[in-house]
């Protein structure tokens, strides 16, 4: 075996590489189709609002081209203060805040800085699998607390309980959730709280989606709860409720006795965030909101357009409450695993949607459907997907030859 095989195979098993290969299938499929309809990534179709880019604009004409503080743009960072706090969360100092390359980034830093070898980190499941393959680089094991249908997806402290050992240190909070758009009640999260108090675990509080939410729901901050300021790392960005995904700018916050190591394995890492987006992130947080209630306006009409043709097809999903995702049960309506419909709507209906188990989904029987497209797009994506249901359902009714 040559030296470069070798490291492949060793990178593979360290972070479990083992659904790469079902994106890497569609992704071939795909390669030979047009006018495929892609609700498929976790990157809006909306653009970045006009006056985010020209502070972008304005600040390369500045000459903002140059590294930055490593902890951030002082500015931004008090700018992502003051946003914490109106939205109900702890009260931080600059200091207690790093800017970070994405919110992907952040995840790996934290990781990294938290958790040594054979400590033990409790990710809802499913949930973005990046939080597993990062502690997986850490050389810590991974406790999947398993969802399902019965609490819509949700995590609750009887389940996170159950998976609670002396070796356990961090728990994992996607609030709304990705992959399945359903949001933890805040009576919940505060249960949750209470048991990471009481044996002693450090919560990432994953709240990049938490302005992306429907009906009645509320997100609960963690770290504004009794007790848990001192404790809990919380997570964001701009990414989602901005559309600035190839923007790249993230940020967390915590305890200003974690950050200041946690500051450090950043800067190893990518010394600066690019002044540029930092400059953008800060138009985005100090000037007008109305573009975020626009954009969730929108995915809320897209969210009814699809949940509505998924029930004319029978199709049961988990509420989506929050995000832009609706996570759909395909297996019991077609009686073929996920990954192999995902695979067949992509050939046959040129929609491409990812299966559960990218996500670390323990049986394979639900996709992930993205809200990145305008209303007339998902109803043909609709219709499309309709006709490859049909076809599936009439091959499980004839008889054999």
């Amino acid at each position: 075996m040559q030296m470069s095989e070798l490291h492949a195979n060793r990178l593979a098993n360290r972070i479990k590489l083992k659904d790469e290969h079902i994106i890497t299938r569609m992704a071939n499929i795909a390669e030979g189709l047009t006018d495929v309809i892609k609700l498929g990534r976790g990157d809006p179709d909306l653009d970045t609002p006009a006056h985010i880019v020209k502070a972008g604009q304005d600040a390369l004409g500045r000459g903002e081209t140059h590294y930055g503080h490593p902890l951030g743009l002082p500015a931004l960072r008090k700018a992502i203060a003051e946003n914490i706090k109106a939205h109900g969360g702890a009260d931080y100092s600059p200091d207690e805040i790093v800017v970070t390359p994405g919110g992907q980034h952040a995840m790996f830093v934290i990781a990294l800085s938290l958790l040594n070898p054979g400590d033990e980190i409790i990710v809802p499941c499913p949930g973005y699998n990046p939080y597993s393959q990062a502690a997986e680089l850490s050389d810590a094991t991974v406790v999947p607390v398993r969802m399902s249908m019965e609490t819509n997806f949700t995590l609750t402290a009887e389940m996170v309980a159950k998976h609670i050992t002396p070796k356990s240190r961090v728990l994992v909070l996607i609030n709304p959730n990705n992959p399945t758009g359903t949001v933890t009640a805040p009576d919940e999260v505060e249960k949750i709280a209470k048991l990471a108090i009481e044996h002693d675990l450090i919560v990432i509080s994953d709240e990049i989606y938490a302005r992306l939410t429907y009906g009645n729901q509320r997100i609960q901050p963690v770290a504004s709860l009794p007790g848990m300021r001192e404790r809990t790392i919380t997570l964001s960005g701009f990414s989602k409720a901005y559309a600035m995904t190839g923007w790249r700018v993230g940020y967390f916050a915590g305890p200003r006795e974690l950050i200041v190591a946690m500051a450090e394995v950043n800067h190893a890492f990518a010394i600066s965030v690019a002044s540029v987006s930092q400059h953008a992130a800060l138009a985005a947080l100090t000037g007008p909101q109305e573009c975020v209630e626009e954009m969730r306006k929108t995915y809320d009409e897209r969210r009814k357009a699809l949940c509505a043709g998924l029930d004319a097809m029978g199709i049961r999903y988990a509420e989506p409450q929050g995000a832009f995702y609706v996570y759909a049960d395909v297996a019991a309506a077609t009686g073929i695993p996920a990954s192999q419909f995902c695979e067949r709507l992509l050939a046959e209906g040129k929609v491409m949607i990812y299966p559960g188990t990218i996500y670390g989904d323990y049986v394979d029987d639900y996709v992930r459907m993205s809200l990145t497209q305008p209303v007339p797009r998902i109803e043909e994506a609709i219709g499309r997907m309709k006709a490859v249901v049909d076809t599936i359902r009439a091959e499980r009714k004839a008889p054999a030859a």
